[in-house]
């Protein structure tokens, strides 16, 4: 699912027009949250058959002087997007740009893949989605939430070239909790059902079609990541100078990394999905706090901060990508920092 996706609730009642305007009057209230608040607007003029106009907010964001924080998925929604007003060359070469890049975020494979797929270049889509998962999960011994849609993508692509099962179709099998096996959902012969007067055959097929609702209001329904809050060195210590009662929250900046790395671990654990790290800063906890009409003192509005940090789409998915910086900003690659046990 495109993490741009607009909610689903009253979908079709939606001004889409409008509600990009209100982002993009948003995003300039809130510079630091421009880049998830402008690629919402993009997927609302999207929807609202304003596909040009889409294409110019991610211009917009991919000529801006600030960094980005995942220019490689702005690149494979501007592709997508491309494509479906019959731009198909420079979508192409757009998306042979983020393959050859290689991201090392699942989220861009997932748009060029689909892409390719809904143009019915399900050679080129399998290839892609191979890539992936190669990529980032080769030797990763549990698959991060956010891969999933990479192995139910490459199953589902499968299916319908009639390639047999592999490892990575059976890694999708195991990772997919709905009643209806993905075989059976990815089963290209299902089209015909449709036109069939077997009631039997109809009756499987609303099984099958719940199955899918099923599936996609779960990944609706968490929109954000659990997050928990970390505080970079220099933002601890500007916090526990300031409000010097929370150093019983935060007694070493040392014990505070490894407090979420065991919570985050602890959460995994437990059958919790879709875990993300989220970074606060003193002046943003402080607006917070204001907003709530309490005291930054206060660690009770610690947990909401996260939670409103991830709900703006500040949060990185936890565990980081095998091959990538830790989350905690030591420079190390995740495996020999806070990805290593402690015994």
């Amino acid at each position: 699912m495109r993490p741009d996706t607009p909610p689903a609730d009253n979908a079709d009642t939606v001004d889409h027009a409008a509600e990009a305007a209100r982002l993009e009057r948003t995003a300039g209230l809130y510079p630091e949250d421009a880049e998830a608040l402008l690629l919402r607007a993009a997927a609302h003029l999207e929807l609202s058959g304003d596909r040009p106009a889409a294409t110019a907010l991610y211009d917009r964001l991919l000529s801006s002087g600030d960094g980005l924080e995942n220019p490689h998925l702005v690149r494979a929604l501007k592709a997508s997007n491309l494509w479906e007003y019959d731009h198909e060359a420079e979508a192409r070469a757009i998306i042979e740009g983020i393959r050859t890049a290689a991201p090392r975020d699942p989220a861009p494979w997932v748009i060029i893949a689909e892409s390719l797929e809904s143009h019915d270049e399900l050679e080129s889509a399998q290839k892609t989605f191979t890539e992936a998962v190669d990529l980032l999960l080769r030797d990763v011994p549990e698959p991060p939430y956010a891969t999933h849609p990479l192995l139910f993508g490459r199953h589902r692509v499968r299916r319908m070239l009639g390639a047999a099962h592999d490892a990575w179709d059976s890694l999708a099998d195991t990772l997919h909790t709905a009643p209806v096996s993905l075989d059976e959902l990815h089963d290209p012969k299902r089209v015909w059902s449709l036109g069939s007067d077997n009631p039997a055959e109809l009756q499987a097929e609303l099984v099958r079609l719940r199955a899918e609702l099923g599936t996609y209001r779960e990944a609706l329904s968490r929109p954000f990541p659990v997050a928990v809050l970390h505080w970079p060195t220099r933002e601890l210590r500007e916090l526990l100078t300031a409000y010097p009662d929370l150093t019983t929250e935060y007694p070493s900046h040392e014990a505070h990394l490894a407090t979420i790395e065991a919570s985050l671990r602890e959460l995994a654990a437990s059958g919790t999905q879709n875990l993300g790290i989220v970074s606060g800063t003193l002046p943003s906890y402080e607006a917070f706090a204001a907003s709530e009409g309490s005291s930054p003192a206060d660690p009770t509005l610690l947990p909401q901060y996260a939670t409103t940090l991830a709900a703006r789409g500040r949060a990185v998915a936890w565990p980081p990508q095998q091959g990538t910086p830790c989350w905690c900003g030591s420079g190390g690659t995740y495996e020999t920092c806070h990805g290593t046990p402690t015994l």
